[in-house]
């Protein structure tokens, strides 16, 4: 697979979450237990560790199963 066809792919997959998201967020998806959430008067910052942990699983499943 040249470099130019996995950007693409990459693309498509960006395109495609930021398409899903909405649904995603009224599901509780990107506020779920163990995910830090820091506020203060000023500010506010967002970890988001349990996503990225099971976001991480998803698209390693998918890339197993798709390099079969």
């Amino acid at each position: 697979m040249t470099v130019s066809r996995v950007f693409i792919i990459i693309g498509i997959l960006l395109v495609v979450v930021g398409l899903v998201w909405p649904w995603l967020s009224r599901i509780g998806f990107g506020h779920l237990p163990g995910d830090i959430i820091i506020r203060r008067r000023n500010f506010s910052v967002y970890f988001p560790i349990t996503t990225s942990i099971i976001v991480s699983l998803v698209l390693s499943i998918l890339f197993w199963l798709f390099r079969k």
